[in-house]
């Protein structure tokens, strides 16, 4: 399986949740915490099943997350 990586730019977050709905790999969830907005943002809750496709980023209507893919050694 491909190792990828996730980053989440936690203030541009509105808490839509498009990320976490379509990660393919059930990576991210709702964070129980707030951003200074007031919002609940995502965080990574199984990095290791991560595979870098960019579905989050892709789905995020305020680019405040992606993904990329680790290239091999």
């Amino acid at each position: 399986m491909t190792k990828g990586n996730v980053a989440i730019t936690v203030e541009r977050c509105k808490g839509c949740a498009f990320c976490v709905e379509f990660c393919p790999t059930k990576v991210l969830a709702l964070s129980p915490a707030f951003n200074s907005k007031g919002y609940h943002p995502p965080h990574v809750v199984a990095p290791e099943k991560c595979n870098g496709c960019d579905l989050c980023g892709m789905f995020c209507p305020d680019f405040a997350i992606h993904g990329w893919r680790e290239k091999k050694a």
